[in-house]
């Protein structure tokens, strides 16, 4: 669950709210600490063939996510085209996190492998 500004938010529910647009393939969804708001929510989105990772598509998913979950929308969009997975296919917030904040990933005997 993510903390932010006194509302606790399902990753799942921001990740599924961002698949519903038309250019997002997969999402990731993880709380980033914020002196203010205790955490934001910050999303990592793969794009679909034929868009742009830049700053037009980027404010396009934030407007979106604004519109389908109002106060609980990412402030945040990174775009990766290589989000990792476990072996049975989910998205491995915890390593997101991880990645983000600069920690160590720890135990990655469970991710997927690229051929």
């Amino acid at each position: 669950m993510i903390k932010s500004a006194g509302h606790l938010i399902g990753p799942f529910e921001v990740e599924s709210a961002l698949m519903e647009h038309e250019a997002v393939a997969e999402a990731g969804a993880i709380g980033r600490p914020d002196p203010v708001a205790g955490e934001v929510v910050k999303a990592f989105v793969t794009l679909r063939p034929g868009y742009e990772a830049d700053e037009e598509t980027r404010r396009e998913l934030i407007a979106f996510g604004r519109r389908r979950l109002a106060s609980l929308a990412p402030k945040e969009i990174a775009f990766d085209q290589h989000l990792p997975h476990t072996r049975s296919g989910k998205v491995m917030r915890r390593l997101l996190k991880a990645r983000e904040l600069g920690l160590p990933e720890g135990d990655v005997s469970t991710l997927e492998q690229s051929p």
